[in-house]
């Protein structure tokens, strides 16, 4: 399965690492363009913008975020809402 991972800090890399082990093909974005080189040298697929990230995915797009609750959640979800269609899944996994 080809899913993507929105924000690599502790959590979303090591959930990233997980499902990389177990098999899944895993499309990666973050702030930081440091920490997307960081974990696409452990065979992630890199994005530099969610656009770019929403263009790597499969269909139906699947996308789990990782990001700080409030604000950064908000924005991160209207963003990969405008690009999203219906039967694609968003998954909230932060705080």
């Amino acid at each position: 399965m080809r899913l993507g991972m929105v924000g690599l800090g502790r959590m979303g890399a090591n959930m990233t690492r997980r499902l990389m082990r177990g098999g899944h093909e895993v499309v990666v974005t973050d702030l930081s363009a440091d920490n997307v080189k960081n974990i696409s040298g452990e065979v992630a697929v890199a994005s530099s913008s969610i656009d770019d990230f929403v263009s790597k995915l499969g269909k139906p797009k699947i996308a789990w975020m990782m990001v700080p609750a409030g604000g950064p959640t908000e924005e991160t979800v209207n963003k990969l809402a405008a690009n999203f269609s219906a039967g694609d899944i968003l998954i909230d996994g932060g705080n």
